[in-house]
C-alpha cells in the first residue's frame, strides 16, 4: 500500500492522514473494531512508527478517530439527525417549522428512534454587538436571552439562544425560567407578534472552551452556528442562534412547492478532500 502524492509541500504524515480518510470514507473500517495497530501501519504504508502516530493523532483532532486506553484507535461515529431548518411544510398539518420549532425537533428525534430532552434556563444579558443590530437596538441594551440545552440519547446535540427585546419580553412568561406552554410562539401570537417569515445566517467555526466542553467533540470538530432573525410585519422580532456539533447534525431546507413530496431527500455525502483530485 502506498500512500498518495500529492503536493510537493505536504508532509508525508498528512498524506498518509488523507489516504487513511479515504479509507474510512469507503467503509474498510467498522465502528465496531479497531483500525490495525501502529505497527501493522508501518508495514502497510513502508513508513517510520512516527509518522503514522503523527497521521492518526490528525484524524483524532479531526474527531473521525478516538483512542480508548488498553483497547486501540476506533472510529468515533455519532448518529446524524436531519433537521428541517425551514421551508414548506412536507406532511399535511396546518403548522411548519416556523410555526412550532419544538414540535419539529420532537418528531425528527421520534421519527429517528431518539429521545429528545432538554435543559432550560433565562437570562438578563447585555446584548452583543451583532444581536443588537439584528434587533435594531444599541449594543449593550438589556436583552432577555431563553436558551435550551438539547440532548439526544444523553449526548449533547444543540446549544439554542432566543434573544428578545427586553421590553417586548417584560411582564410576559417569556420573564420565566422555564419552557412556555405551547412555546414561547404562543406567547408572541398572543402579543400580536406572530412571526410570519425569517432570514437564516449559516457559518461554521471552531467552539469556545466552554462549548467544546458541552459538546464533548474531538479538538478539530467545528460548530454549526445557525442564527435566525424572525420577523412579523412590524419588524424584527427575535434573533435565534442554534449550535450544532458539526459531527453529529444536518440541516435541511426545503426550497419551492414540495407538494408531490412527503419527505425531502437526504443531501449526497460530501466529497471526500483526500480524493477531490482523483481521476
Amino acid at each position: 500500500m502506498t500512500i498518495p502524492r500529492g503536493t510537493a509541500q505536504s508532509p508525508k504524515y498528512q498524506r498518509l492522514a488523507a489516504d487513511l480518510r479515504r479509507r474510512i470514507a469507503e467503509g474498510e473500517f467498522t465502528a465496531d473494531a479497531a483500525l490495525p495497530v501502529e505497527s501493522e501501519l508501518e508495514r502497510q504504508y513502508g513508513v517510520a512508527r512516527n509518522t503514522v502516530r503523527l497521521a492518526v493523532d490528525v484524524l483524532v483532532n479531526e474527531g473521525r478517530l478516538v483512542r480508548l486506553q488498553g483497547k486501540g484507535t476506533y472510529l468515533r461515529e455519532h448518529p446524524v439527525l436531519d433537521h428541517r431548518a425551514y421551508g414548506p411544510t412536507l406532511a399535511p398539518t396546518p403548522r411548519d417549522c416556523l410555526a412550532l420549532p419544538s414540535a419539529v425537533y420532537l418528531g425528527e428525534a421520534a421519527e429517528a428512534g431518539r429521545e429528545l430532552t432538554s435543559d432550560f434556563e433565562m437570562m438578563i444579558v447585555r446584548a452583543r454587538v451583532d444581536i443588537a443590530e439584528r434587533l435594531g437596538l444599541r449594543p449593550g441594551e438589556a436583552i432577555v436571552v431563553r436558551r435550551q440545552l438539547r440532548l439526544l440519547d444523553r449526548e449533547p446535540y444543540s446549544i439554542e439562544e432566543s434573544h428578545y427585546r427586553a421590553g417586548l419580553a417584560a411582564g410576559t412568561p417569556l420573564m420565566e425560567p422555564d419552557p412556555v406552554e405551547g412555546g414561547d410562539e404562543a406567547v408572541l401570537n398572543g402579543l400580536g407578534r406572530t412571526e410570519i417569515g425569517a432570514v437564516d445566517h449559516l457559518v461554521a467555526r471552531m467552539p469556545g472552551p466552554e462549548e467544546a466542553q458541552w459538546f464533548q467533540g474531538g479538538p478539530g470538530v467545528p460548530l454549526m452556528v445557525q442564527t435566525r432573525v424572525t420577523f412579523d410585519r412590524r419588524g424584527p422580532v427575535r434573533v435565534v442562534e442554534t449550535r450544532y456539533s458539526a459531527d453529529r447534525s444536518r440541516l435541511v431546507y426545503g426550497i419551492g412547492d414540495l407538494a408531490a413530496r412527503t419527505t425531502l431527500p437526504a443531501p449526497a455525502a460530501p466529497v471526500d478532500p483526500a480524493r477531490a483530485d482523483a481521476p
